[in-house]
Order: structure tokens, then sequence, then C-alpha cells
């Protein structure tokens, strides 16, 4: 059975996959998986939809280009069949997992979660997809295991953005043992019950609700656990402006920008931009993974 946590976004706030072509209507909670999602309200904010066309166009996947519209344009070129995902390190049952068999193995939930991009942009998306932790219990982590790397696809002859040098390829995140662990933490294989589209990380993508975007890596097929912290991509390009963490913060700004309010795709050109949550509205439930932190530093 799917988790139930106190709700405040439901497929009305996300645009059912029908009502992109007909207007239907779906009543909150009636799916069987019912979306999992932070807790705090946003009483006084009337939330405009998201569309299957506003997830699936407006990307950022650099393994295609640096365009919003590149990975959309560019990623039919990728192979996802067949797909498997390496896990390794500090693990019992070390190998190459398939991804049919994973999935086997798997419970798939609906998850309507937001999603805030560092460049304060902001959407809400109902993903399919499982835990990480279920993932993780497949390989047996071991107890000196503190970290989870993640590593992208590196096929530079499918991904033209691999060509370029803006890069050290292939593209690498991670987390904390218990960040990963978290039930809020999933690998994402599909968006409004289809597969999830190429540009959005097809087949399996991970999503940490109360970070920044680029947190949630695309298209995974190698995850190692370590007692080291992985230097992920965007730390090592310019540590000065994207930490390990990268937790949503509204009160520290990036070197270059405010971080206090989001802009919301779908909005309208000229629609007010409107406050960032702390921890993206997931306070309630991750907060307490950073008591004692700085929460002012990037790390």
């Amino acid at each position: 059975m799917a988790h139930r946590w106190t709700n405040d976004l439901t497929r009305n706030d996300a645009t059912p996959e029908a009502a992109f072509f007909n207007r239907r209507q779906v009543m909150m909670g009636a799916a069987a998986g019912v979306a999992l999602t932070g807790t705090s309200a946003r009483a006084e904010e009337a939330l405009e939809p998201n569309s299957w066309e506003d997830i699936t166009q407006y990307n950022n996947f650099y393994e295609f280009g640096t365009g919003k519209e590149d990975p959309a344009t560019y990623a039919s070129a990728l192979t996802t069949e067949p797909w498997s995902v390496t896990i390794d390190g500090l693990v019992d049952r070390p190998g190459d997992y398939d991804f049919k068999d994973i999935m086997a193995e798997m419970t798939v939930e609906e998850r309507i979660y937001r999603f805030r991009c560092v460049e304060a942009w902001s959407m809400v998306i109902p993903w399919n997809g499982f835990e990480l932790a279920d993932l993780l219990a497949m390989a047996g982590v071991q107890n000196q295991a503190r970290y989870v790397r993640f590593e992208t696809l590196y096929r530079p002859e499918e991904m033209r953005g691999q060509n370029s040098s803006f890069i050290d390829w292939p593209y690498v995140e991670g987390l904390r043992l218990d960040e990963a662990l978290h039930p809020l933490t999933i690998m994402a294989t599909g968006i409004y019950d289809r597969p999830i589209p190429n540009q959005n990380g097809a087949p399996l993508r991970l999503v940490v609700p109360w970070k920044y975007g680029f947190k949630s890596i695309k298209s995974i097929v190698k995850i190692t656990l370590t007692d080291e912290q992985p230097v992920n991509t965007w730390k090592q390009l310019q540590a000065s402006e994207y930490g390990f963490f990268a937790n949503v913060n509204p009160e520290v700004d990036h070197p270059r920008w405010s971080q206090a309010t989001e802009r919301k795709i779908g909005g309208g050109l000229f629609s007010p931009r409107q406050p960032t949550l702390m921890f993206n509205g997931y306070e309630e439930e991750v907060a307490s993974l950073y008591e004692g932190m700085d929460l002012t530093r990037f790390y």
C-alpha cells in the first residue's frame, strides 16, 4: 500500500493527462496510488496547472544541449531498451540489474511533487515511480555505506551534448544515505501514467522533491554505495554556486540571483512570481535530516 501523507497537491494542480485533451476532471485521491506530497499548504495560492507539454517540452538535460527545447528536439536519438543499472560498492549483491527485472520487483505509485529548479522556475509534476530505498534493498546496503553516488549514461553518439567539453561527462550526482532512504525519494519511471519521455530522463531517473532539480539525475546507469561523499558534477564545475546538498532554501540566494521567489512554468509571461517554500514545501518531512547543520551554507 502506498504511504499516505497530508495532501496539498492533487492531479488538479498538475493537469491530468486526459485533461490536456478533453479537460476531464479527476477527483482528489481517486487514483489507487494516491499522491504523496509535502504538508506545507499554500492555502492562499491558486496553483496554475502544468500540462504534459509544459513538463516534456521545457527541460534541462545538457546531454542533449543547453537550450530548454534541445532535449525534446534531440532526445529521440536515445536508445532506452535494453537498459540495465550497475549497483556496486558497499552492497551485498553487486551486479548489473536489468531494468525489466527491477520493475518486476518494485511497487510503482503516483507521486505528485513540486519541482523547483535552481534557476528559479518551478512546476508541479505527477510522477510514477518507486522508492529508491526499495531498489537499494535489492542490492543489500552494507553498514559502512554513508552515501549514494549516481551516474548518467554516457553515449555521445546518441546524446549529442556529450560531444561538448562543457561538462566532464558522465554526469554525476549523490545523496547522503539517509536522504536516499527517505520515503519521499523516488526513482521515476513515468509521468501521467505514461513511460517517462527520453527528455525527462528515460527510463529511470531520481526525484528528490525538496532539493533543487539538478540533484534529480536522469537516465541512470550506475549506483554506487560508498563511505565517502561523492563529488557531484555541478559542485565540481562551480563550487561557489552549487553545493552537494542543494536543499531548497528561499533565504539563501544563488550568487547571481534571488531564490526567494519562483516563476511557475505554464503561468504565462506576465504571471506573478510566487514565494518559494523552505525545502520546496516538504519541511515537515525532511527538516529533521539537517538538524545542527548551517543551512545558509552551500556545503
